[in-house]
């Protein structure tokens, strides 16, 4: 019996297809810092990525974890994020992890000097703004934040609600 020649046409080196990018679904927000936006100015925005347990994990896909007040900050040229409370996985019973321990965060070198210098000279401050599964990893948006001031919060406000009352009129005026 003859043999079927089964080839399968190759693709010549310059049709071949570029490297996919992150789609939608690559993309899962878990939790997300608001009141940061509120309290803080947010001058510039990092990504990294978190050192969990295996609780941990599970909990974070879950959704189960808090980021008001987490902060980060440097020790001995890493990078730790701080008061972030993640709950304990309920069918890991004993094997559970501390959840307002401080886990690790995974940054270059150069990223960490970049950030702790700037802190410190200017005054500013570490925050966790959102956390987010992202190809199948956990990861933390950070942000190199400074302080608003008690005027700033009311002049938010009143930016907010003008904001609102003309997107209101504007809506009505279309009906």
């Amino acid at each position: 019996m003859a043999k079927k020649s089964t080839s399968t046409p190759t693709v010549p080196a310059s049709k071949k297809a570029a490297p996919k990018k992150a789609a939608a679904g690559d993309f899962r927000p878990v939790a997300s810092n608001r009141k940061a936006h509120f309290d803080y100015e947010i001058l510039e925005r990092y990504e990294a990525g978190i050192a969990l347990t295996g609780t941990e994990i599970k909990s974070v896909r879950a959704g189960k974890m808090d980021l008001r007040d987490s902060y980060a900050r440097a020790v001995d040229g890493e990078m730790w994020l701080y008061n972030t409370y993640i709950a304990p996985y309920d069918p890991a019973s004993v094997n559970n992890h501390d959840p307002k321990r401080s886990r690790k965060l995974l940054l270059h070198r150069a990223e960490i000097q970049r950030m702790t210098s700037s802190a410190a000279e200017k005054g500013l401050t570490i925050l966790a703004l959102r956390v987010y599964i992202k190809r199948h990893v956990a990861k933390v948006e950070l942000g190199l934040a400074r302080g608003k001031r008690q005027y700033d919060k009311r002049r938010a406000i009143i930016d907010r609600d003008m904001d609102r009352e003309a997107r209101r009129s504007m809506g009505a005026n279309r009906d």
